[in-house]
């Protein structure tokens, strides 16, 4: 299972969560570029620019009030209209996807592959469910889930007689995640410094507008 990560800063957290649905499934991939051979991978590199990191709301849950309980269970819809597949702009022969992306994760050194095109685009259509034993639960709350995307351009070079740079963008992702937070807590604006933060566009969507949540999102 690809890596997906939970946040959670609500008091009293004494279980495990449950979530399933939108994580992508990889079938173990290899971190060499095998390319089309091991010749052309020695004669072959990426040059990357233009690269950027960014994570992207891809679900919410409807609004959550609870009354004082010790747990909680909720749906994480996915966004309509938003749909990230890992893919490569670029259409020249030799140039896998695939490879480029794995080439991709080796030079920025990521903590995990990245995901390839085989791999289900984020959000799944079914979205999440979240189920979590917790302390003391009462009041608004609010759950998302997000991806973190990774997008670069590159110039995929050979050497030998005639051989023509290759031009090409790639977009892909390292892992997905979701929170379950307290309205009742501000947002920490030195965490999270954009106003387009997941955390911060489920805040001002599903909080009570007069929540410290809401309030500083």
């Amino acid at each position: 299972m690809r890596e997906h990560t939970f946040r959670n800063t609500a008091a009293g957290l004494v279980a495990s969560a449950l979530l399933v649905g939108a994580a992508g499934c990889t079938g173990g991939a290899d971190a060499t570029d095998r390319g089309n051979g091991n010749a052309e991978a020695a004669s072959c590199a990426y040059a990357w620019s233009g690269i950027e990191r960014e994570q992207k709301l891809t679900g919410l849950a409807d609004p959550i009030r609870l009354k004082k309980t010790d747990s909680v269970s909720v749906d994480l819809k996915p966004l309509r209209g938003v749909s990230y597949k890992p893919r490569m702009t670029s259409m020249a022969p030799g140039v896998r996807a695939a490879d480029a992306i794995k080439a991709l994760g080796r030079h920025l050194e990521t903590a995990f592959p990245l995901a390839d095109p085989s791999e289900p685009a984020v959000p799944s259509e079914v979205g999440e469910h979240f189920e979590a034993h917790m302390g003391d639960l009462q009041g608004a709350y609010y759950a998302w889930t997000y991806v973190d995307l990774v997008e670069a351009d590159f110039t995929y070079t050979c050497r030998g007689a005639g051989a023509e740079p290759v031009e090409g963008h790639v977009l892909t992702w390292e892992k997905t995640g979701s929170g379950f937070l307290t309205c009742g807590d501000p947002i920490d604006v030195g965490d999270i410094a954009s106003t387009g933060a997941p955390e911060r566009i489920a805040a001002r969507e599903t909080c009570p507008a007069d929540s410290p949540a809401a309030k500083t999102a």
